[in-house]
Order: C-alpha cells, then structure tokens, then sequence
C-alpha cells in the first residue's frame, strides 16, 4: 500500500505565488488559482468535519470543476496552497492501495488521492500481489458483482448518497485529477515526460509546442482526511471492557443507523470493522475552576466516519463465491430495532419517487463522466439500489433492527420496458433466488 502527501503553505487572504498547472480534455494547457476567503453561505461541511469547501474561492481559467476539489483542500484555518501539489510516500498503510494522503505544511494529513488504475484491480496497482494474481488466476481476479475500475467513482457516489441523505458521515469526496512523481506510472510515460522536459530545456521553441509538460494527470477519487478518529474495531473492543454512559452510547446507536442505512443503499460489498471509524472524545473542563480537586466533566462525544466506499454499486447482488457481508450485522447495536430519529431522518426521502429519481440522475451525472461507461451496466447498478431502498423503506416502516434487514431476500427493481409511450415510468419487481456459495445466513 502507499500513500502520499501534498505541501501547503501561506496566510489566509494570499494568492498562491505558483500554479498548479494540468491538462484539460482538449489538450489545452489550464492553470489552476486559489484565493482563500471567508466561508460560503450553505456550503458548510457535514458537523465534525472541517469545512474546506466553503473556505475556499476559487478561480479556474477553464471549466474544470474536479480539480476544484484539490484546491479546495488548502489547510482550513489559515493557509492556501504555494505551490503544485507535490506527494510523497508514507510508510504506514490504512486504507486500500494507491491512496494518497496529502500532507498540510503542518504535516497533517488534509485529504487521501485514489488513482483509478492504482485501485486494487487497476492496471498500474503498486501491490505485486494483485499482479500475480491476475497473471496465475485471471478467473478469479476481481469481483464480477462490481464493475473494474470504478472504485474512484463508488467513492465518490458514497459520498453524494451521504449528502442527498443528509446522513453526514462520509468525508466529502470529489473526483479530480493530480499528476506527481511519487504515483505509479509505466516506464513509456516517465521517458516520455523525461523527453519533453529535456527538449525544453535544450531546445524551448520545440518544446513550448507541447501541450503538457511533466507526467499525465491521473484520475482519482479525493476525499477530505479526518482527524482524530481511530479503527472502529479499535473502540469496539474498549467499550466491551469500559461500557460508555447511557446518553453516550445513544449517540453512537444513532451514528451506527446512519453508516446502516449508507451501507444499505449503496451495497457496500466491503465493510469490515476496520475500514469505519470512530471519534471518541471525552473531554474536561477545568477552566474558571478555582479548586484544582473539582473539574467539570463535559459529555463525552462520539462520532462516526464511513471510509473506503470504493466497493460499492454492484450490478447485481453476490451470487458466486462470496456473500461480502456486512460484518456490522453481527454487533449488538444491529440486534436494536431502528430508532425513530433515523425513520423520521430517512422515509420522507427514500418514500419520495421523485427524490429517487433525482439521486439516480445524479449518479448517472457522476459515473458517466468514466470513459469506459457503460449506460447497461449502470442501469443494473440502479435496479440494484432501488431493491436496496425498497428493502429499507420496508424495514423503517415494521420497526425492524439491520439484523433482519440484511436478512431480507434481495431484491431488484428495473425499468419496465414499454412500446408504448407514457408521463410516469413503471418498474418490475424481482428477488434473486441464486445464493452465493459461501452463504453468511
């Protein structure tokens, strides 16, 4: 696994003295400029999670609304970006392979790079392993519910479910492009840019003909890093030997609703208890205390992130090897029933048709942008979503707890197709009856 970081700098209200230079889709040379300003009226960020994206103005000489995202990013509290982002590898791993933690001038991690064919079934994945099991076990490589190399957008389809939902507890996350040394490329583009760079250098009137100087800017999910929460296998296993007070422990039944009913929805086909995260603080107050034997004991505060969405939006549900369960099913929160703060949060919206419609459109907005789309695989994706959401409405409304809903038979909903024309669209209904062969249940 590496990960790599990105060097920030300067006060607030500075424009960055350098550019950071990429390429647009029609081979025109685009620069991109930021200036911090003062947050943005309904651009805050989901609570506990810095809001980056409203303090940020930015000024982009072409339309390219990705690379926003990687500007955006500039430390919250005070800085901007100085100079071109510039990663570099970390040595300890904590999420998939070819992340990019991106690094503030503070060294504190601001945001993790996912490079599309530096997933783990890309074609340039660092991880010898994969490699080898693609050249010995091509039949079993990769998981033929997910499409290849889509992880990118899955991440960022987490993250605008998340939004839609209102369920705030997925880091923002956007798709844009960053170039570096430090990523993964094959040896013809690094001689290539070696290339360029040497004709520039030798011969400037040649080498200001090219469109681009410097590596190809890779494509990739961005999300913004938060701080100062751990592993959730982590906290699981303090709280079995420190139970936590009763209003303490409602909050996190309340935050492990919400990562459910994500999970649900988008059939995360990767969700250990590793790869979710939970914020713990409890702090003291002393402060105004003239008895240093007496100390206000504030509320403790818990929170939780869902990380690595990056194996989500099958095509259709698991029905060869493997079930890829949901290993929160087996907590003792997923035995409580749901409580009515996420049925009063969730069925108003997923009970709306035309809210649904509209988080298919922005999903197709979203996954269309991959050259490889494909409109019939990404209609699958929907039929699988839209059984996803029928199962949950469902279970809010018969007061059932995630344990039974993920006991519920699977189900698909499909646009009907019809010769004849017609205002509304009509779906059909179907349960897949096939059943992994490693079933959890």
């Amino acid at each position: 696994m590496f990960y790599f970081h990105i060097l920030l700098g300067v006060q607030l209200g500075e424009v960055m003295p350098t550019q950071a230079r990429v390429s647009s889709s029609h081979g025109e040379k685009a620069w991109l400029h930021v200036l911090l300003s003062h947050p943005r009226a309904g651009t805050a960020s989901p609570p506990g999670m810095p809001d980056l994206w409203g303090q940020v103005a930015l000024l982009v000489s072409q339309p390219f609304s990705p690379l926003c995202a990687v500007a955006a990013l500039a430390q919250w509290g005070g800085s901007a970006l100085h100079k071109a982002p510039v990663p570099s590898v970390m040595s300890q791993p904590c999420q998939l392979p070819g992340l990019s933690p991106l690094l503030s001038h503070s060294q504190k991690i601001i945001g993790v790079f996912k490079p599309k064919n530096e997933e783990p079934y890309g074609q340039l994945n660092p991880k010898w392993t994969k490699w080898l099991q693609k050249l010995c076990c091509p039949c079993c490589f990769g998981r033929d519910c997910l499409v290849l190399n889509q992880g990118y957008l899955s991440e960022a389809g987490a993250s605008l479910v998340d939004q839609k939902l209102e369920l705030n507890i997925v880091p923002r996350t956007k798709v844009v492009y960053l170039a570096s040394e430090t990523f993964n490329y094959s040896a013809i583009d690094r001689v290539k840019s070696r290339g360029k760079r040497l004709a520039l250098e030798k011969v400037p009137k040649v080498g200001q003909r090219f469109n681009r100087i410097g590596l190809p800017p890779k494509v990739g999910s961005f999300q913004l890093f938060v701080e100062g929460y751990k592993d959730a296998d982590y906290w699981l296993r303090r709280f079995e030997a420190e139970p936590l007070p009763e209003n303490t422990n409602r909050q996190l039944l309340l935050q492990f609703e919400r990562l459910v009913v994500l999970d649900y929805i988008i059939r995360n086909t990767d969700r250990g208890n590793d790869n979710w995260l939970i914020k713990y603080d409890c702090p003291l107050d002393s402060a105004g205390v003239r008895d240093s034997d007496w100390v206000v004991v504030k509320e403790p505060i818990i929170k939780l992130a869902a990380i690595d969405n990056g194996l989500a939006f099958p095509l259709k549900h698991p029905d060869s090897w493997r079930a890829y369960p949901f290993y929160w099913a087996w907590l003792p929160q997923a035995k409580i029933p749901f409580s009515q703060e996420i049925k009063d949060l969730i069925l108003p919206k997923i009970s709306d048709p035309n809210f649904v419609k509209d988080l298919e459109e922005d999903l197709y907005e979203l996954f269309k942008k991959d050259p490889g789309f494909d409109r019939g695989q990404f209609h699958k994706q929907i039929a699988v979503m839209r059984g996803q959401i029928l199962n949950l409405t469902q279970a809010l409304k018969d007061g059932k707890s995630p344990l039974h809903l993920v006991q519920m038979p699977p189900v698909i909903v499909e646009t009907a197709r019809s010769h004849q024309r017609s205002a509304s669209e009509s779906y059909t209904q179907s349960f897949q009856s096939r059943k992994p062969f490693f079933s959890w249940w």
